[in-house]
């Protein structure tokens, strides 16, 4: 389909903005991160590699390189990430709670659909494509 590269495209750019604009979040303000993590019993120095972590899969959903893997550690990520968010009591808490599995839940279908042709790594031919899924 004709709109099947710009929107996977989109979809790649959108997911890494959030996750570029979190490894920016985390190296300008760590505090934030290190508060969440100390009310886990975590030790705040987690948030280096976090940031690290969020540019790196940034950049690379953002080129479309290693799309697949990077997509599935980030629906995994996301998930995992999201407890820290479950705060019942707090309605703020638990729309980021919300939102983290809505993220994973994006970044899973990415992980199916490959890069797109509009990447500097497109799908290879024999990645399959959701117009080539067909019903049991």
């Amino acid at each position: 389909m004709p709109w099947h590269a710009p929107a996977l495209l989109l979809a790649r750019v959108l997911l890494a903005a959030l996750f570029l604009a979190g490894a920016a979040q985390k190296a300008l303000s760590p505090a934030i991160v290190e508060g969440l993590l100390a009310a886990r019993g975590l030790p705040a120095v987690l948030v280096w590699p976090a940031a690290l972590f969020d540019l790196v899969a940034g950049l690379l959903l953002l080129a479309g390189v290693a799309t697949t893997p990077t997509a599935l550690l980030l629906a995994l990520y996301s998930a995992v990430t999201s407890l820290f968010h479950f705060i019942p009591t707090d309605g703020w808490q638990m729309s980021i709670f919300v939102k983290n599995w809505a993220i994973a839940g994006g970044c899973l279908a990415l992980a199916v659909a490959g890069p797109g042709a509009w990447s500097l790594r497109p799908r290879r031919a024999s990645h399959a494509t959701p117009d080539a899924v067909t019903p049991p």
